[in-house]
């Protein structure tokens, strides 16, 4: 009984995360191995304001933060890095990291709502990023690996101070 129900759940679970086409296994399987590019000081600093509530339009930790609020704060902050307000303006700033292994402080993009670069978070290491995601939440740290987020993952990108 215990196994039928666990079936039907991720019967239920896959279903929801099937948004656009399926992932390939290997879009997300760099993020299996880490690099490091001198960037972990951002990861660091996203890490510290897991928990702070979101906020639409928020960009610091007493008022809340919105993903790109998010990153805009911790890039400014921890590696003086300014960003424009917007993921769309975000996705093509630095380098594209495709088909190499990611480093902690390197961005993470997904597909949300339709369009390629609707929603980002900072990437930490070992699978796991820190982002704002929705009203009535908080930042939180989620590994990019999980089907929700693997099947939306768009693309990785490198800022470099």
């Amino acid at each position: 009984m215990g196994c039928g129900i666990f079936i039907c759940i991720l019967l239920t679970l896959s279903g929801c995360s099937n948004f656009g086409s399926k992932p390939s296994a290997s879009k997300v399987a760099q993020f299996k191995q880490d690099t490091s590019v001198g960037t972990e000081d951002i990861s660091i600093a996203a890490v510290g304001l897991v928990d702070v509530p979101y906020r639409y339009g928020g960009n610091t930790p007493k008022g809340g933060f919105d993903c790109s609020g998010l990153i805009v704060y911790v890039y400014n902050r921890a590696a003086g890095i300014k960003l424009p307000r917007t993921i769309q303006q975000m996705s093509s700033k630095g380098q594209s990291v495709e088909n190499e292994p990611p480093a902690p402080g390197d961005l993470v993009f997904f597909n949300t709502t339709g369009e390629k670069y609707s929603h980002a978070g900072i990437y930490v290491g070992q699978g796991r990023f820190v982002h704002a995601p929705s009203a009535g939440g908080t930042v939180r740290l989620e590994y990019i690996t999980t089907p929700y987020w693997a099947a939306r993952f768009t693309e990785a990108r490198r800022l470099t101070p």
